[in-house]
């Protein structure tokens, strides 16, 4: 989540999908690439809850094609996304669970949520800020990781807009939350368009220099959610001629490093399990990839990332206008149950997230861009998910 930052203003990564309609009623059964794969939108009243005092509700967005999104406020998290595969039939494309107590219950906390204060990691949880020291919450072994261990994605967002393909979301993280300092107000907005494209933005100001980098953590799978195949089989290109290298504990080492050639190398379209199991320190690092990539060009009219799936059809193409981006294939999932939808167990890679961000640890590393936000300046970032099929 990171792109070049002049003096505090941010612009972290936005996100809009297109989607539409409000609350769902019941599920409803949609075809999906094969007759065996669950593609249907949770029923709503398995969200209906109040969480922390707060209501807790799943919101779906429909476009003029029937492509549909679902987001519950829990935790501003994507549940369901159905797009079209190449025989037009719909195929939800996004993991998680069919109802709010196995977001609040279950140890894969981080499917399709918002993600904040930062994104990604902080080494051992410290940074320095206009001379101050700050000791955020641990909660990746000496490292914090993804905002804490009641990060955002914890978090009952308020509800400010609601349309047939449009929900925008507010939070207010205040001061000392998890160790952040400021009082650091967010407004996220989904945007679901008849182009098949979903869009998430952020927005956000302070009353205090704070550090900040948000991201959505979508896990992706191309062929289904519900599909029995991984996704080592899909083909991703990343417009992205250097990575950042990592320690054992997937800190940054403050180096940017050439692609070329090598097994971070996506500069034109690979299977992803190509070189995933080549020897490579960087990969033993990270039990695969899990590693922020520096894009070439981050402006939300520009393709950063290309990825498809040669079962479905299906294609993402991601823009962002953010500098960075961490693909991560799915290393840890381990499929221990079958609570994922449709009672099927989310196994080792069978799903991968593109996380626009800046670049982790940046409160650290000097060399890397800013991620202050300061008062008076707004930190505006866009990623767009674009669907189509070939």
């Amino acid at each position: 989540m990171r792109k070049k930052f002049f003096n505090g203003a941010l612009f972290a990564a936005g996100i809009f999908f297109t989607v539409a309609c409000n609350n769902v009623s019941k599920p409803k059964q949609t075809s999906g690439a094969a007759d065996s794969l669950q593609n249907t939108i949770p029923d709503s009243v398995s969200f209906d809850a109040k969480v922390d005092n707060k209501q807790v509700k799943l919101y779906t967005l429909k476009n003029k094609n029937d492509v549909e999104v679902a987001i519950t406020n829990y935790g501003g998290r994507l549940v369901s996304l159905l797009v079209p595969d190449r025989k037009g039939k719909l195929v939800d494309v996004i993991l998680g669970y069919e109802n709010l107590k196995n977001y609040r219950e279950l140890k894969e906390n981080y499917f399709g949520a918002l993600i904040g204060r930062y994104g990604n990691r902080i080494a051992n949880g410290k940074f320095t800020l206009d001379g101050t020291p700050y000791q955020v919450d641990v909660n990746d072994g000496p490292n914090s990781l993804h905002g804490g261990s009641n990060g955002f994605f914890k978090q009952v967002w308020d509800v400010t807009k609601v349309t047939g393909q449009t929900l925008e979301l507010s939070y207010l993280s205040k001061d000392g939350e998890e160790g952040y300092p400021g009082n650091l107000k967010i407004i996220v907005t989904y945007t679901l368009k008849d182009d098949n494209s979903l869009e998430i933005a952020y927005h956000a100001t302070t009353d205090k220099a704070t550090v900040i980098n948000l991201t959505n953590h979508a896990y992706f799978n191309l062929n289904g959610a519900s599909s029995p195949d991984g996704i080592t089989n899909h083909l991703l290109q990343i417009n992205a001629d250097a990575y950042t290298p990592v320690d054992s504990l997937l800190i940054p080492t403050g180096k940017i490093e050439t692609v070329k050639g090598g097994a971070f190398d996506f500069t034109t379209a690979k299977a992803i399990g190509k070189d995933i199991g080549a020897k490579d320190q960087q990969l033993a690092y990270g039990k695969g990839y899990d590693h922020n990539f520096v894009l070439n060009k981050h402006r939300n009219d520009k393709v950063v990332v290309t990825l498809s799936s040669p079962v479905t059809g299906i294609q993402m193409q991601v823009f962002t206008t953010e500098p960075g981006i961490q693909f991560y294939s799915g290393n840890f999932l381990k499929g221990d149950d079958k609570n994922g939808k449709g009672g099927v167990a989310y196994k080792y890679r069978s799903a991968l997230c593109l996380e626009t961000q800046h670049f982790p640890d940046s409160p650290n590393q000097p060399g890397f861009p800013s991620t202050v936000l300061t008062p008076g300046k707004a930190y505006n970032t866009v990623t767009t998910y674009s669907f189509t099929t070939k």
